[in-house]
């Protein structure tokens, strides 16, 4: 690629906040829109400040544009979508297959079969519990834009940051949630919380928002790591989480934050945040310092382009499997 042209990206609108953190290389990224607006086809919407290189595209134009690589997302995206809104010649193009989620069992294999297509985890943990079907696999860590150390724990509460808790049950800690909630005070912010007394904050105020408050409690049991958590340490908030996933590679107990599987003991730590400003200030610092050394946007934005430049280049026989 000759460097006045700039890669196009076909991909779905799958995560809003991930899409944007994305959107941040010097690259194209084209988004399929239609008339019923559903999963994967909102458009740019308005909840994210999306730049010009977020472009719509109606799916009944897309067979007219050139794209220089597939973005899958989803299983739907892989099994159903390419087939809907993609040519023949536009599903021969190279292919990634981002994977957002850990697996809901420990037997879970991939959807993808192909060797030629390479699988983008976003943690360790996640590759190394899937079953990749002896493809190709790279991490990518999350990265989010830096806004400044803004923590000043001046609201002496905690502060959850999950969409549709209710609904998502315990796997997603909502009787944890519950549970604190009797004894000690925690405000929670998402789509969908309104039962809980919740709200939901726009993605471009959130940091801004959740600085104010002591420390982040995230009381899920299993999931990805959540891109919440990475806003907020970026911002400098204090952790305080289950010891699961891939959390024990990022949080440090009594470092920059609190980490174990003991719901007392991090009921007791909570209460040591809400009542000793000092350490929760010592903690915010450090959770700052390692948000700057694991989730910085150009890592991750070079991370990203490396790959799109790879299987871009490569001619099929040259992804190779292990």
């Amino acid at each position: 690629m000759t460097e006045s042209r700039r890669r196009k990206i076909f991909t779905w609108h799958i995560h809003g906040s991930y899409l944007f953190y994305l959107s941040q290389g010097n690259y194209d990224i084209y988004i399929p829109v239609n008339g019923k607006k559903n999963e994967g086809y909102y458009g740019r919407g308005l909840t994210f400040p999306f730049g010009a290189n977020v472009i719509e595209v109606d799916i009944s134009e897309l067979h007219r544009h050139h794209f220089d690589l597939i973005l899958y997302q989803t299983d739907k995206n892989y099994l159903v979508d390419q087939f809907d809104v993609l040519s023949d010649e536009q599903r021969k193009l190279p292919r990634v297959f981002l994977k957002h989620d850990a697996p809901p069992g420990f037997d879970k294999k991939l959807v993808v079969e192909d060797p030629e297509v390479l699988v983008i985890h976003v943690t360790d943990f996640n590759r190394i519990m899937w079953d990749n079907n002896g493809l190709e696999t790279r991490v990518i860590m999350h990265g989010v834009t830096d806004h400044g150390y803004l923590w000043n724990g001046m609201i002496n509460k905690g502060i959850v940051v999950i969409n549709n808790l209710t609904p998502r049950g315990r796997m997603l800690g909502a009787d944890l949630f519950s549970i604190y909630r009797e004894s000690l005070p925690i405000d929670i912010v998402g789509m969908g919380t309104e039962d809980l007394g919740g709200k939901e904050v726009l993605h471009p105020y959130l940091p801004a928002f959740i600085a104010n408050y002591r420390f982040f409690l995230n009381p899920i049991r299993y999931s990805s790591f959540p891109l919440s958590l990475c806003e907020a340490m970026m911002a400098g908030l204090p952790v305080v989480a289950l010891a699961t996933t891939e959390l024990p590679m990022i949080i440090k107990d009594g470092i920059n934050g609190f980490l174990h599987n003991d719901p007392a003991y991090l009921a007791d730590k909570m209460r040591l945040l809400l009542n000793d400003y000092d350490t929760a200030k010592e903690l915010s610092l450090n959770s700052r310092k390692t948000a700057l050394k694991e989730f910085g946007i150009e890592r991750f934005i070079n991370d990203w382009t490396n790959v799109f430049d790879e299987v871009s280049s490569k001619k099929p026989a040259d992804l190779k499997s292990y």
